[in-house]
């Protein structure tokens, strides 16, 4: 029976580790692209390549995410590389777009135009989402706990 009752405990405190883990990686992904927007360091880069994953199907839906390839210099002449996700499907191989970024990072590059209010609402979404599953899944430890308490 113990093991039963475990079920309840382990499975939810999983699920909010993952939604606890998920929330830092937006949060420090938001933080990477304000900073590197604010830091004033630019560069031209090229497309070298442009593909799209595709996750979920069967009896979820599918959802396509487009990548994009981008390869600069920075100032002090070293040529970064990098993939970044959720770019505008109108770039394409050989097109040469602006990327932002920070002197010390340069391999966490955006190629996204700024907007700070599109990243601040997409990232508090998202933590909101983040923050009700944990607190469900807290919930529902304690509301297993009582009924176990009580038989």
């Amino acid at each position: 029976m113990a093991a039963f009752q475990a079920f309840f405990y382990v499975v939810p405190a999983l699920m909010i580790a993952l939604a606890v883990f998920a929330l830092t990686g937006i949060a420090r992904r938001a933080q990477d692209v304000s900073r590197a927007w604010s830091s004033g360091y630019t560069s031209q880069a090229r497309c070298l390549r442009a593909y799209t994953t595709t996750s979920g199907g069967g009896d979820t839906g599918v959802r396509t995410t487009l990548h994009h390839v981008y390869e600069f210099a920075t100032f002090d002449a070293r040529v970064i590389r990098f993939d970044e996700a959720n770019g505008p499907a109108t770039t394409v191989e050989g097109d040469m777009v602006t990327v932002h970024y920070l002197p010390d990072r340069p391999e966490r590059a955006t190629a996204h135009a700024p907007a700070r209010g599109r990243l601040a609402a997409g990232t508090g979404c998202a933590a909101v989402f983040l923050g009700v599953v944990i607190v469900f899944c807290l919930v529902f430890m304690v509301i297993a706990h009582l009924m176990f308490t009580v038989v």
